[in-house]
């Protein structure tokens, strides 16, 4: 029991809603795309979808298990979650099985997938696609030329994966300890060394601490916009040198001195609320909010911003090109993007993470749905989330991995 009560309790209001409004928006939905989305459907019902999504987060996981849920009253189309610790493992699977001249009946039907693992599938021909547009939901996007969920890492999106929510990196603090938090990377060095050994971060194997490697990489280089182009060794070099002597500065002040790390976010947070350090981060900016509500982090958990943004990017899913299930798939995808769904999936008390969709193509009781959400001190509003701060391009991610490797884990 939560302090919101049974949360099993709480999915079943929503999910009677969306019985009644999924039906009705989706029969409209299907008119505007006439017999073809019918025809999905039709070649849909009775499937499985093997999703293939990183499992370590529970809300997460919850969340994909109402989905197939819904799918399944809805249209007769179940969801097998096949929990990942990393994208790469679904993406290799279809790598094999393309070696191996398996072109049907893949065993991955549909990922859970950002940046560079889109990129090298869409570089090797390995997505079906484009067909974004033809899902009838997608009508609530803004797929206009550079928007948000027309780009991931900098790389064209072509109708090859579809949006389902919005992340943004944050740090959780514990406002009884820190009352003078750190508003930027900068100052993030200064309170280090005020206060050693009560800072971490997630190893760099793990996409936490990349992203925490890169919200430092963005605020100290001197010129962001070569970020957003394919790096090379001369950019490369010249863009992270202000990171690297930031981080040697660092290091010895961090928990043990830098010389180990936490495995993932989950573990840091573990370490937030056991006392063991003062901040911690997140992806997600319902982390604190959620933590709370589950136990799992002290009443005085709040989230905080760098004073000039964050990372922030959008969730996607993709179809492999030999998926066995595509229609199926499609479906699934297609129920993402209903507003009740985000919605759903926008509830603190479910998921917390905010809606993909664009709010001027909602209709005034979609947007009732959105403004009822229950709400909560330790999650901030859109406001105080403050501007976002783009991916750079997928190639950074590698270099940045290699070269803290080479130089910190020696």
């Amino acid at each position: 029991m939560t302090p919101f009560g049974d949360l099993r309790s709480i999915r079943l209001i929503p999910t009677y809603i969306l019985l009644t409004l999924s039906l009705t928006t989706g029969f409209f939905s299907q008119l505007s795309h006439g017999n073809q989305w019918q025809k999905t459907l039709d070649q849909a019902a009775g499937d499985t979808v093997y999703w293939h999504a990183w499992g370590g987060d529970t809300r997460t996981n919850d969340f994909i298990s109402w989905v197939g849920e819904q799918t399944d009253t809805l249209y007769g189309v179940k969801v097998q979650q096949v929990k990942l610790s990393s994208t790469s493992e679904a993406v290799t699977q279809v790598l094999a099985e393309k070696a191996a001249a398996q072109d049907e009946q893949g065993a991955v039907d549909m990922i859970w997938i950002n940046g560079p693992n889109f990129l090298a599938m869409k570089q090797q021909n390995l997505l079906h696609g484009p067909f974004v547009k033809n899902l009838p939901n997608a009508q609530y996007l803004d797929l206009s030329a550079g928007s948000a969920a027309t780009v991931d890492f900098t790389e064209a999106v072509n109708g090859l994966e579809v949006p389902w929510r919005l992340a943004r990196f944050v740090f959780i603090v514990d406002s009884d300890r820190v009352e003078n938090p750190p508003q930027s990377m900068s100052q993030m060095l200064t309170w280090a060394q005020q206060n050693p050994g009560r800072l971490t971060h997630p190893i760099v194997s793990n996409f936490m601490g990349t992203t925490f490697l890169k919200q430092a990489l963005i605020e100290l280089t001197p010129d962001t916009s070569v970020l957003q182009q394919e790096a090379s060794k001369a950019s490369f070099e010249k863009a992270s040198a202000p990171l690297w002597a930031w981080y040697d500065a660092i290091k010895p002040f961090l928990w043990r001195e830098g010389t180990s790390f936490p495995e993932n976010e989950a573990i840091q947070q573990q370490m937030l609320s056991d006392g063991v350090v003062d901040i911690a981060m997140a992806f997600d900016p319902a982390a604190a909010a959620a933590g709370i509500a589950s136990g799992l982090l002290p009443p005085s958990a709040r989230i905080l911003v760098p004073s000039q943004g964050s990372l922030g990017n959008i969730s996607f899913v993709a179809i492999p090109y030999n998926a066995s299930h595509i229609a199926a798939a499609k479906v699934v995808a297609n129920f993402l993007l209903q507003p009740e769904t985000q919605a759903h999936m926008q509830n603190i008390d479910v998921l917390g993470s905010f809606s993909v969709l664009d709010t001027k193509k909602l209709s005034h009781q979609h947007t009732m749905a959105f403004s009822s959400l229950p709400t909560s001190e330790a999650l901030p509003t859109l406001v105080e989330l403050g501007p976002t701060l783009l991916e750079p391009h997928s190639s950074w991610t590698n270099l940045l991995k290699q070269h803290w490797s080479m130089r910190y884990s020696q």
